[in-house]
């Protein structure tokens, strides 16, 4: 079984990045993206005035949190064999409505790849007052150049 980390949200919220469930590098380090060829930091320092990624996985998200970013999966727990969510199965989903109620400032998800969409639509349809974008997957499996990737993503930070 596979567990997804605590959110990273903070009482500015506005805006909450969702993936599905971390994957294997992600999980070994016990850091949201941890991948080496993961594109999701890379985007995102680049979309903020093209600043040096550091190391430190903390000072990331302080960054976001800065930035009135927040970040959590989709999925609490779930089986897989791999990292590829083709391979999700017996999977239950985290407790948005907590969360919501929690941080009411929240009023942007955006999905990093389809897979996180089509969970969190399932289980809890559209929310009210929440805009949803899906952005392409920022995953390695997700065979899309840098530069395209950013692209999409740079027009919903624009």
């Amino acid at each position: 079984m596979i567990t997804s980390f605590t959110p990273f949200v903070s009482s500015n919220t506005e805006i909450l990045i969702l993936g599905t469930i971390p994957g294997i590098a992600s999980l070994e380090k016990q850091e949201y993206y941890a991948h080496p060829r993961n594109h999701f930091w890379k985007i995102i320092y680049t979309l903020f005035d093209n600043m040096p990624i550091p190391l430190i996985f903390n000072e990331k998200i302080e960054f976001l949190k800065l930035n009135r970013i927040g970040l959590w999966d989709v999925l609490q727990n779930c089986e897989r064999k791999g990292s590829l969510d083709v391979h999700i199965k017996n999977q239950t989903e985290n407790d948005f409505e907590s969360l919501f109620e929690q941080y009411p400032s929240i009023n942007k998800i955006i999905f990093n790849g389809k897979d996180s969409h089509k969970y969190f639509l399932k289980k809890f349809g559209q929310k009210e007052g929440i805009t949803y974008y899906v952005m392409p997957s920022t995953s390695p499996a997700n065979t899309m150049s840098f530069e395209n990737k950013l692209k999409i993503w740079s027009s919903y930070f624009q």
